[in-house]
């Protein structure tokens, strides 16, 4: 197993998702590694959770990524959040990235959860993706 792309799998999540020009006219450049502080946006994306499992092979070292994007909105309704969970998953299922290390073998779309917080009053949709690389 090699746990060595993780941070170069998230570096090209993250520029895919801000080099495209149909979510930024939703979120603006509202996409953090972690939650926000101070003046937070009222619409955002946030790079979550990671699950990182060995899926070494004969060819050599891998893994397999299960990572979560949520999208978190004030707005009275899930129709914002929906749009821009959609865009997300536009941009990321079976998308072709570039590493700095590794490859990309594939990268799916798997799940989303959407719900109410009602202690923040907030929306959320939890996105998971699938992602193999492999090194070398």
């Amino acid at each position: 197993m090699s746990y060595a792309m993780t941070a170069p799998l998230q570096q090209a999540v993250f520029a895919a998702l801000t080099a495209d020009a149909g979510l930024a006219g939703l979120v603006g450049g509202a996409i953090f590694d972690a939650a926000p502080t101070g003046d937070v946006p009222p619409l955002y994306l946030r790079l979550g959770e990671e699950d990182v499992r060995d899926a070494s092979d004969g060819s050599g070292a891998g893994a397999m990524h299960r990572f979560r994007i949520s999208v978190v909105s004030d707005a009275p309704g899930f129709a914002g959040a929906k749009q821009v969970a959609a865009a997300v998953s536009d941009i990321l299922h079976n998308a072709d990235l570039g590493l700095s290390r590794g490859h990309l073998v594939s990268l799916r779309f798997e799940r989303a959860t959407a719900r109410f917080i009602a202690a923040t009053q907030l929306r959320q949709i939890d996105m998971q993706f699938r992602a193999r690389v492999q090194d070398g």
